[in-house]
């Protein structure tokens, strides 16, 4: 067993590139050590989206971009035995597996390995209202009957199991992000889920790779004060994690992007609420005494992780139907067009009281007012520069979409009606989606793994 073992991650969330993963399966291959790839394709709505599209097309609910990260690696992966483990499955893991199957057949590989963790969907499953709604999410409960997906934060635990058994393939639904590293890590270190100094480094290794390109530079970058090289060409991480417990944070060879104490830092204390108890479905990580040092270029060591005993309940996400949300934007150019898309947001501020429309507005000046303006989108800010030009939007919601689209006409009307100069009407509706947060009792959820049959 090799002392060191590389996890590599792809995909910070859905929609990432589906090109970065190329020069982690090649920096793997070429290490001289064991090695996984990751992809973290999951939010908190995902599912909801998920669950949506599984309803349309039994053979749907997965990560829509599943096809497109796979294609470019999977049979570099099998060719050098590096699993693939993802939460792509969303809210169809099965599908996920199939569709994966069926792309190892189209480029001649013999038939994967391919394991598929379940457990995770709670709905119809477990009483929801006999639930504790998570600290901040009790005021968002109300008198909802439509669930459109219910699912629990799963542990690594599945994970480690299924690659121990031979999986090349580990296909989940939610799990914990950190779970993705830590699954392969226990694995292949065989360390003891009671030792929890070992479970913490695992999921700190893992808190450091889940969203992708953010500890390599991308979400650090700001330029002429943390500038940032070949961002177009950023390097996903990799971490090299010992058995000892020493985490290196890395990327590959000839990437952009950087790896310093800057952006290793800022993804330690990424969503942290609490530095002295992360809570995670395995283990409550203990940052406070975390030590990073920077041993070469793009290489920073990590260590100093505590582990705590996991908490006794689960987290779970689930969402509701919401109400519906409408966006309309116009833009003025020119000499005095900042005054012209005042007007305009002030005549269309009155419009929807003259008209009584029911709906909750906010109308901003993008590029001017919109993102330190107050709630309300009054326009209150003062001392606001002349622009070029000027884009007001109006955000409306309600419970009812005839209103909604009825105040965005109102924008479509400016053309007209005035002020003068208007051009450029966008406009969109969608329907939101409410999640709230509960705490699940362990013993109410029965994580497992099987195998897809070939």
């Amino acid at each position: 067993m090799s002392n060191v073992f590389l996890v590599g991650c792809g995909a910070g969330f859905s929609g990432d590139r589906i090109d970065a993963a190329i020069s982690i399966v090649k920096a793997i291959a070429e290490s001289g050590h064991p090695g996984a790839l990751i992809f973290e394709t999951l939010a908190e709505r995902t599912l909801a989206l998920g669950q949506k599209a599984k309803r349309d097309n039994p053979e749907l609910g997965y990560e829509p971009l599943l096809q497109e990260f796979l294609s470019l690696i999977l049979a570099d992966c099998v060719r050098h035995g590096i699993p693939i483990v993802s939460n792509f499955g969303a809210a169809n893991p099965h599908a996920a597996a199939r569709l994966i199957q069926r792309m190892a057949s189209a480029a001649a590989l013999p038939p994967l390995r391919i394991a598929i963790v379940d457990g995770d969907d709670i709905n119809g499953v477990i009483d929801l209202a006999g639930l504790q709604v998570l600290e901040g999410d009790a005021g968002l409960v109300g008198n909802d009957t439509e669930v459109i997906a219910a699912n629990v934060y799963l542990g690594a635990k599945p994970i480690a199991d299924a690659l121990r058994e031979g999986a090349q393939v580990v296909v989940t639904g939610r799990v914990a992000d950190p779970a993705l590293t830590l699954g392969p890590l226990v694995a292949h270190f065989g360390w003891d889920w009671l030792d929890l100094q070992k479970i913490a480094v695992g999921t700190l290794a893992g808190h450091l790779l889940e969203c992708g390109a953010q500890v390599t530079g991308g979400y650090f970058a700001d330029p002429g004060y943390k500038d940032v090289p070949s961002p177009e060409n950023i390097g996903f991480p990799i971490a090299e994690v010992s058995s000892n417990g020493d985490i290196v944070i890395t990327k590959a060879n000839g990437t952009g992007g950087i790896v310093d104490l800057r952006t290793v830092k800022e993804q330690i204390l990424y969503e942290i609420h609490d530095p002295a108890a992360y809570l995670t479905p395995d283990v409550t990580l203990d940052v406070t005494d975390v030590e990073v040092e920077q041993i070469g270029p793009d290489r920073v060591l990590v260590r100093g992780a505590k582990g705590h005993p996991m908490p006794p309940t689960l987290k779970a996400i689930v969402s509701y139907p919401g109400d519906w949300l409408g966006e309309a934007e116009i833009s003025y150019g020119g000499p005095n067009a900042l005054a012209r898309a005042r007007l305009a947001a002030e005549t269309i501020r009155k419009r929807l009281v003259l008209r009584n429309i029911p709906v909750r507005a906010r109308l901003d000046l993008i590029g001017t007012q919109s993102i330190f303006d107050s709630d309300r989108g009054d326009l209150g800010a003062e001392g606001v520069p002349e622009p070029g030009e000027a884009r007001m939007r109006l955000a409306v919601s309600g419970t009812a979409l005839k209103a909604v689209e009825r105040s965005l006409q109102e924008v479509l009307a400016l053309y007209t009606c005035g002020p003068a100069g208007g051009g450029g009407v966008r406009s969109r509706v969608q329907n939101r989606v409410k999640t709230v947060s509960y705490l699940v009792p362990r013993s109410a959820v029965s994580p497992r793994f099987t195998f897809l049959e070939a």
